[in-house]
């Protein structure tokens, strides 16, 4: 990281440093402070936030997501409305928020990344590794949504929104736009069927072209368009088809905004998220307001609401709330680390993670508001139940609104600003997360890596551009099926965090965690955080990733079964997270001499505290800067 010439103090006041030697052992506060005589190209010189309201808002866009707009509110209709609060705020207290508070702090602890983090336990440096693959696999599939985001806002700004008809040269014979149908389908009898009391068979029939057809071989305008022009789809992920060259083109363009968003280090993305973290907030807002006036959104936002107590039995609920949870906060990735690395060594950083989590799973809730007024409008508009036209992911962003807003006044203006806020809600996540991934590599290596970091971004942006070229082949929806189920799999965030956790608090010392958290804020953090961290967390995560397995069924995608050899390729996107750190602990505990005694001193039970660990950091980095 650059940071302007000034002079930077990198200060540790503690009142246990003791250093080892033969008349025994001496308590002694240090202060290290260097000042900047060097070029930005010092090695020694990270960077630091320009204020603390950037890196608020930095983090808050990183958590503040897709999954808030499009996943939560569909979750809580699925899981019974309200209901479905009371598993998510339990498992925000036992599981979301501690973790949440653990990366922040020990990020800015240390001062270092996701990788150099695990000098406090090194056998676990693996979920380092681990992450940054997860976070590999993140930046290709994630930013995919965006690049169609993207698509859909060009395609808006025109007088006729392309969705709106059937008469375009993507459409079928079957197309017929779902407001429209009222008019040209009616009950019939089916002669000669009846039900076992007797009653006949009424089907759904529809007069097209002259004739009488089932109406459930309609297609709808909207679905033709996402489907024969935005992804010209293929029939299966064993026709990869061509590249769709228009979303090459956005999703070049998204990488450039990523590219540039992170480029020049932590203070120009501070800058940054000023905008793309609170102007979401505003489009938000007038998609609320317009969504409330229209007629049915009370009866939306009543299903979204509406508690059915007994969806609490079904397993299915508590994996739920706690996947959302742990992937909306940006946990297990290294991002949090990362960014907290980057602030002041006294910050409190306490405040500021009770802040942000309240701040994210209150704009979760909001945006329910937001999306179920415009849903039940929708449902209200087609004479159908909530129920059917509810939907979640790309279904909600590229169906289920841009078929609403056809019935809106001005409908180019709404979506125009629909995508634009996905783009804006996405971006700030997906830059985020590659600043979590280049601190970790620069972090690791900076002697090869500091002096060439926009030269190292821009060859990860580029790389990441090609390989996400799977993605929006005429077969690519195939593959982000696959990555998003496998890749960045709930399953394998929880098998990180478990890990991840009982590393800090069971092999490191909860107790030595709690001293470094009193050393940064002054004083020790309510006891509450120790039971989260030794017991909640790592039992909740070891029992929905028990859960997750047990219940495992292979994807499909729509009536699309994948071949064996799509799910093979999935396993192997999963595991090459998941095994580094099995992979790297036993690496590490074959490479390191001594008996098991001296193994686990060494390298699973450090004997150093957070003081001693930021004395020698800071000595190795200060040896570098006079080597190069």
């Amino acid at each position: 990281m650059t940071i302007d010439s000034e002079d930077v103090e990198l200060r540790h006041k503690n009142d246990d440093v003791e250093t080892q030697g033969t008349s025994g052992q001496q308590s002694q506060s240090t202060t290290i402070a260097i000042r900047n005589t060097k070029s930005d190209d010092d090695p020694l010189l990270r960077g630091t936030w320009g204020s603390k309201l950037d890196f608020i808002l930095s983090v808050v866009g990183l958590a503040i997501g897709l999954g808030n707009v499009w996943r939560f509110p569909y979750l809580c209709y699925k899981n019974g409305g309200g209901a479905f609060l009371i598993p998510y705020f339990i498992t925000l207290i036992l599981a979301g928020i501690p973790m949440f508070f653990m990366e922040l702090a020990l990020g800015q602890m240390l001062t270092i990344g996701g990788l150099g983090v695990f000098k406090i336990a090194p056998i676990f440096k693996g979920i380092g590794y681990a992450a940054a693959v997860m976070s590999c696999w993140m930046n290709v599939y994630y930013i995919v949504i965006l690049a169609w985001a993207i698509f859909y806002f060009f395609m808006s700004m025109r007088a006729k929104l392309p969705w709106s008809t059937c008469d375009n040269f993507w459409n079928t014979y079957t197309c017929v736009n779902p407001y429209l149908r009222k008019d040209i389908c009616f009950d019939q009898r089916v002669p000669g069927q009846f039900l076992a009391n007797g009653t006949a068979v009424v089907a759904k029939v529809c007069t097209l072209g002259g004739k009488n057809v089932s109406a459930s071989i309609l297609t709808d305008p909207v679905k033709e368009f996402w489907e024969r022009r935005a992804l010209m789809i293929s029939s299966g992920i064993e026709e990869i088809g061509n590249v769709r060259w228009e979303l090459a083109g956005t999703l070049l363009f998204v990488w450039i905004l990523c590219y540039f968003c992170i480029w020049k280090g932590v203070r120009w993305t501070g800058k940054v998220v000023y905008f793309t973290a609170l102007f979401p907030y505003v489009l938000l807002t007038i998609l609320l307001i317009r969504g409330i006036t229209l007629p049915g959104a009370m009866e939306g936002i009543r299903f979204y609401v509406t508690p059915n107590l007994s969806k609490l039995r079904e397993s299915e609920v508590w994996i739920d709330a706690v996947t959302q949870i742990f992937f909306s906060y940006g946990l297990g990735l290294g991002t949090l680390m990362a960014l907290g690395s980057y602030n002041k060594f006294n910050n409190n950083v306490y405040k500021d993670a009770v802040i942000v989590c309240a701040v994210n799973s209150s704009t979760s809730m909001f945006a329910g508001f937001v999306i179920f007024s415009v849903v039940g409008f929708m449902a209200h508009e087609q004479q159908k139940p909530v129920s059917e036209v509810a939907a979640s992911g790309p279904g909600l962003a590229f169906l289920a609104y841009p078929s609403a807003v056809l019935q809106l006044p001005g409908a180019p203006l709404w979506a125009t600003l629909f995508f634009f806020m996905l783009l804006l809600i996405g971006l700030d996540s997906q830059f985020c997360t590659m600043e979590g991934f280049i601190t970790a590599m620069v972090d690791e290596w900076p002697h090869l890596l500091r002096k060439r970091k926009e030269l190292f971004i821009a060859v990860v942006c580029i790389l990441s551009y090609f390989v996400g070229f799977t993605c929006i082949t005429q077969g690519g929806m195939y593959m982000f099926q696959i990555l998003d189920s496998y890749a960045v799999s709930g399953f394998c965030l929880l098998f990180l965090i478990f890990f991840e956790c009982i590393s800090i608090s069971w092999c490191f010392g909860i107790q030595r965690f709690y001293d470094g958290i009193k050393d940064m804020i002054g004083y020790y953090p309510m006891g509450w955080w120790k039971f989260c961290w030794c017991v909640s967390t790592p039992f909740i995560c070891v029992s929905v990733f028990i859960f997750n397995l047990v219940q495992w069924t292979p994807i499909k995608y729509l009536d699309y079964e994948f071949p064996w050899w799509a799910h093979a390729f999935g396993w192997f996107t999963a595991l090459s997270s998941m095994l580094c750190i099995p992979g790297y602990a036993i690496w590490l505990w074959q490479k390191t001499p001594g008996d098991a005694i001296d193994k686990l001193r060494q390298i699973v039970r450090i004997d150093d505290d957070v003081t001693t660990l930021r004395g020698k950091m800071q000595v190795y980095a200060k040896k570098l800067s006079e080597k190069l």
